[in-house]
C-alpha cells in the first residue's frame, strides 16, 4: 500500500514516532541550502466530521473486543504515542514496532515505518489500523451495528453524512479527526514565521549544526522536516523483539512474522528482525531502510526510533554523532560528525524548539447504548 511520492517535501508518519533523527548524520550537498518549515498550512477540515471522528477515537468499540480504541496507542497526553518503547497491539497481542506520533499527520506523504501506506489517503490508514488483527482487529459490519445501538451516533452520522454509521464513512470521520492533530505555537515554526527571538542562542547554534556539520537537514529538511523517504541508518532492534531467550521476545516474534506472512515477504520464517521497507519492495536493497518521521513536536514524541531504544534526544544525538548503526545498507553518507558535547546539547536544544503546546488530554465523555425501538433496527 506504499506509494512513495512526495507531495513538495511533506512527510511521513507517521509516525510518534520514532525512528527519529533518520540522517542525523547525512551532509547536505554544499551548493545547495537546505530549507526548513515552516509547517504547512491547515488543511480544509470538515467541522461535522470531525467532531464524529473525535468520539470515534477515543471509543474502544471500534476495537473488536470493545478494549482498545485509537487513543490506547495514540495518547493525546503522551505525545499521540503510547509512550513505550514497542506497543502493545490489539490485546493478547505485543507488537514489534514504536508507536508514531500523530502530530500534523494530514500533510505527511506516507505512513507506517515500513512505508507502504500512502499519505494523500487518512481513511485507508484508519480503516487499516481498525481491521488489522495486530491493532484493533474490528469486523466493520460489527463496528457499524454497534454505532447504531447509539442514538447520538445516528444523529451525528445523519448530520455530518446524512446517512446511517456505515464502516467507510468510520474511516472517513476519525481521519477527518486527524486533520486537526497539529503541533501549535513551536518556537521554531514562530521563528520561520518571522519571530527573530523565538530562539535563545543554544537552539540557534542547534540550528547551525542541523542545516550544517551535523547534515540533519539533508534528510529532515521542509515543511514537515522530512524527506519523505527511507533510509538505512543502522538503528537497532530493540532487545524486546530479538531476545530469543524471553516470552515477550517469542511474542512479538510471531506478530512480526505474520505481519511479513500478510504482506508476501519471501522465506519470511527465516527472518527474526524488522526488515523494515523490505515488505514493501521484497528489494534486498531495501532491508532495514525506515521511513523518515517529521521532527515537529519531537520532544514530547519518545521513545524514539522505530524501535523504541532510545529515550531521550540526546541518546539519538550521540547515536548519529558515534556513525550510526551497523546494517549492510547503511547510507554511506552516514559517518562520525565529531560534535562536541557543546555540539551535542545545542543540537538537543534546536530539536527541542520544533516542540510546541502540548495537547489537550481532555477524554471525550462518549455516548452509550441504548435499545432501538422494534422495527426501527
Amino acid at each position: 500500500m506504499h506509494i512513495n511520492r512526495p507531495k513538495t517535501f511533506a512527510s511521513r508518519m507517521n509516525g510518534s514516532a520514532a525512528l527519529l533523527l533518520v540522517a542525523l548524520a547525512l551532509p547536505a550537498a554544499a551548493d545547495e541550502a537546505p530549507t526548513l518549515g515552516p509547517l504547512p498550512a491547515a488543511p480544509k477540515v470538515n467541522p461535522d466530521r470531525a467532531a464524529l471522528g473525535r468520539l470515534l477515537f477515543f471509543d474502544a468499540r471500534m476495537s473488536g473486543d470493545a478494549g482498545v480504541s485509537c487513543s490506547t496507542c495514540h495518547d493525546p497526553a503522551k505525545g499521540w504515542g503510547d509512550g513505550q518503547a514497542l506497543s502493545d497491539g490489539y490485546p493478547g497481542v505485543l507488537y514489534f514496532r514504536n508507536a508514531p506520533d500523530l502530530f500534523n499527520v494530514a500533510s505527511r506523504n506516507t505512513f507506517m515505518w515500513d512505508a507502504r501506506l500512502d499519505g494523500n489517503d487518512l481513511g485507508t490508514l484508519v480503516r487499516d489500523m481498525l481491521v488489522e488483527a495486530h491493532t484493533m482487529n474490528l469486523d466493520s459490519r460489527l463496528g457499524q451495528e454497534r454505532l447504531k445501538q447509539v442514538p447520538e451516533y445516528v444523529e451525528m452520522f445523519k448530520k455530518a453524512y446524512g446517512s446511517d454509521p456505515y464502516g467507510g464513512k468510520m474511516y472517513g470521520a476519525i481521519g477527518e479527526f486527524l486533520k486537526t492533530i497539529r503541533t501549535k505555537n513551536a518556537p521554531f515554526d514562530k521563528y520561520q514565521n518571522g519571530d527573530q527571538t523565538a530562539l535563545n542562542e543554544p537552539a540557534l547554534r542547534g540550528l547551525a549544526l542541523f542545516t550544517g556539520k551535523a547534515g540533519c537537514a539533508a534528510c529532515h529538511s521542509g515543511p514537515m522536516l522530512s524527506d519523505g523517504d527511507v533510509h538505512a541508518t543502522g538503528a537497532p532492534d530493540n532487545p524486546e523483539l530479538i531476545t530469543a531467550t524471553t516470552e515477550e521476545a517469542a511474542q512479538r516474534q510471531i506478530t512480526l512474522l505474520r505481519h511479513y506472512a500478510t504482506q508476501g515477504v519471501p522465506n519470511y520464517m527465516n527472518l527474526r528482525s524488522d526488515v523494515g521497507n523490505y515488505v514493501v519492495t521484497k528489494d534486498e536493497a531495501s532491508i532495514g531502510k525506515f521511513a523518515t518521521p517529521s521532527l515537529w513536536d519531537i520532544g514530547q514524541t519518545g521513545p524514539y526510533m522505530h524501535s523504541g531504544v532510545y529515550t531521550t534526544l540526546g541518546d539519538v544525538v550521540s547515536f548519529y554523532n558515534d556513525g550510526g548503526g551497523s546494517v549492510a545498507n547503511k547510507d554511506r553518507r552516514i559517518k562520525p560528525l565529531g560534535l562536541s558535547a557543546q555540539d551535542q546539547s545545542d543540537l538537543v536544544a534546536f530539536l527541542q524548539s520544533l516542540t510546541g503546546d502540548a495537547p489537550d488530554a481532555g477524554v471525550p465523555q462518549l455516548p452509550d447504548y441504548q435499545l432501538r425501538q422494534a422495527g426501527q433496527n
